[in-house]
């Protein structure tokens, strides 16, 4: 009997997938993988340090950590102000 022949009850893994590339790649998946190449970009750009004045202290960090700061800050009040119009 000739494998081309033959009909196996068991199918491979590469036939059992019926998406194969489609599934792999989905827009959502595709959105993800770009801002997330963006977002090392915009780190690796910005990289220089910088002072900051809170308040009275002074602070020098990477200017891309102080950005990532504020805009988890106002994630967070946003969230918050969100969940209190519910």
């Amino acid at each position: 009997m000739s494998p081309k022949s033959s009909k196996g009850g068991s199918q491979g893994p590469s036939t059992a997938r019926q998406g194969g590339i489609g599934e792999l790649m989905t827009p959502g998946r595709v959105a993800v993988a770009v801002i997330a190449v963006l977002t090392l970009v915009f780190i690796f750009e910005n990289t220089r340090s910088t002072k900051i004045r809170l308040l009275i202290p002074e602070v020098t960090m990477p200017l891309w950590m102080a950005l990532l700061g504020t805009g988890l800050i106002g994630a967070l009040c946003g969230a918050f102000f969100l969940n209190r119009r519910r």
